[in-house]
């Protein structure tokens, strides 16, 4: 299998709305955010899959060193070999690479957010890092879409914390700021019987309009310019707040199950915002 062919095979697997936008990108751009989103995924995987703590450190120091083996123009993982000939081509740069291991190592050892300023740091590293890197790829010549990029990346991160709160809560975390949860009367305890309540749903209703304003910021912030090549985003965007919105819906039972959309939901969504943007 090449290289470009396990990256691939990695991203499918997922089934994320990330991939679904990458069908609208050219085969060049397509390879490249596609070999991203596989590193994406290889250290997400060590720490949702790796039980070991030991272990799971370990792993993420070997991608330290891998990534930066490609930095040196010796990668050997398929997914640095995939990744590394676009690194000059879209300014893939290797601190946000690194970034990113530094938001799974926060995985690791902080399994509660004191507050809101704690998460946000958190998110900048797991997707803010990601909205940079793939704005790069998609096609930005103004520096304001990188303030976009951001925002948006902040955005889909509230969009999983919020979806993700149950499942989150199995692993052992809670992606919640613990001055908000006092704030609306939610204990640690409710979160981690699973127990839904009133309370609840009102907090998770304050985030999902924190996420909705962080959408609503990141569209004003695109440059006219950048609109256009920054499509896969946007198409994005149309899927994961689709997804806030059926949570929503649902009532905010989150932590009783993962709300989802149909594949087949997310390929619509995403025709109508690539002709509509």
């Amino acid at each position: 299998m090449s290289p470009d062919a396990y990256c691939q095979k990695k991203a499918a697997e997922s089934g994320s709305s990330f991939y679904t936008s990458f069908r609208f990108l050219s085969p060049e751009r397509r390879r490249a955010i596609t070999a991203l989103y596989a590193y994406c995924r290889e250290i997400d995987d060590v720490v949702d899959e790796c039980e070991d703590m030991a272990l799971a450190q370990e792993l993420l120091t070997d991608w330290r060193h891998e990534i930066d083996a490609m930095l040196a123009g010796q990668p050997s993982h398929p997914v640095t070999v995939a990744l590394y000939p676009h690194l000059p081509v879209y300014n893939i740069q290797g601190k946000h690479l690194h970034a990113l291991i530094d938001g799974m190592q926060m995985d690791l050892n902080q399994r509660k957010y004191p507050d809101f300023e704690a998460l946000s740091s958190y998110c900048w590293h797991v997707a803010g890092v990601v909205g940079l890197l793939a704005a790069n790829i998609f096609g930005a010549t103004q520096p304001q879409t990188m303030v976009y990029a951001e925002k948006l990346g902040l955005a889909f991160q509230l969009t999983n914390i919020i979806r993700d709160v149950g499942d989150d809560v199995r692993l052992g975390r809670i992606y919640l700021p613990e001055d908000e949860m006092a704030q609306f009367g939610v204990s640690t305890d409710d979160i981690l019987n699973l127990k839904h309540t009133e309370n609840f749903a009102r907090y998770m209703a304050f985030m999902a309009k924190r996420a909705h304003a962080a959408y609503d910021e990141a569209f004003a912030l695109l440059p006219r310019e950048d609109r256009k090549a920054q499509k896969p985003g946007l198409i994005m965007a149309e899927i994961y707040r689709a997804l806030l919105v059926k949570i929503e819906a649902g009532g905010f039972r989150v932590l009783e199950k993962r709300t989802s959309l149909s594949p087949l939901n997310k390929l619509w969504l995403a025709w109508k915002a690539y002709v509509r943007n």
